[in-house]
């Protein structure tokens, strides 16, 4: 059976951004999905789709192809009062490179890391981590099979029924929100 839409695929990876390993999956906890549901990168499933059981596959994608470029409208100067917790400012919080998961205005979860703090505010990174990173991704395909029509409805771990579903795309509240997560 090949992968293509809505079949549910299992595989390992290595992820290698700027020389090392970023992320894997392996054969006892590998990356399972729903292709074609928008849960991963695009050019991820691109990259996958047609092959079949233990096929294996080597690709790379470029930033853009990948989470885009670092925005400069993604670094925000935040009131430091904003870390308040019972009036007293959450300083063991506030280090350089500190992620801290922090609400947008439409009630989504955004991981933001601390880029700079100062006297009265903070200054938070809400890029995604691999933003202008190369992406170098091996693995192999462990299983393929179709989804049924409730993993379609609900997701492949009930994530649709319990967060409400995505968008379809793969944003920031969408990833912060579904277990798949955007690969």
């Amino acid at each position: 059976m090949e992968i293509n839409q809505n079949k549910v695929v299992a595989i390992t990876y290595t992820l290698i951004v700027d020389g090392k390993e970023a992320d894997k999956a392996t054969e006892e906890r590998p990356l399972d999905f729903i292709f074609g549901t928008g849960m991963l990168l695009p050019k991820f499933e691109e990259n996958l789709e047609g092959k079949k059981v233990d096929d294996t596959f080597e690709f790379t994608l470029t930033p853009e192809e990948g989470y885009g470029m670092p925005m400069p409208e993604m670094i925000v100067e935040l009131p430091k009062n904003i870390f308040e917790v019972d009036g007293k400012v959450q300083e063991n919080l506030l280090f350089v490179g500190n992620i801290i998961p922090m609400m947008n205005n439409m009630g989504g979860i955004m991981q933001g890391k601390v880029a700079e703090v100062r006297e009265d505010v903070v200054i938070m990174d809400f890029n995604h981590p691999m933003a202008g990173k190369t992406l170098n991704f091996s693995g192999k395909v462990i299983t393929v099979r179709e989804a049924t029509e409730q993993e379609l409805t609900d997701g492949l771990h009930g994530e649709k029924k319990a967060h409400g579903g995505c968008s379809g795309s793969c944003s920031d509240e969408c990833c912060s929100g579904c277990s798949g997560g955007c690969h």
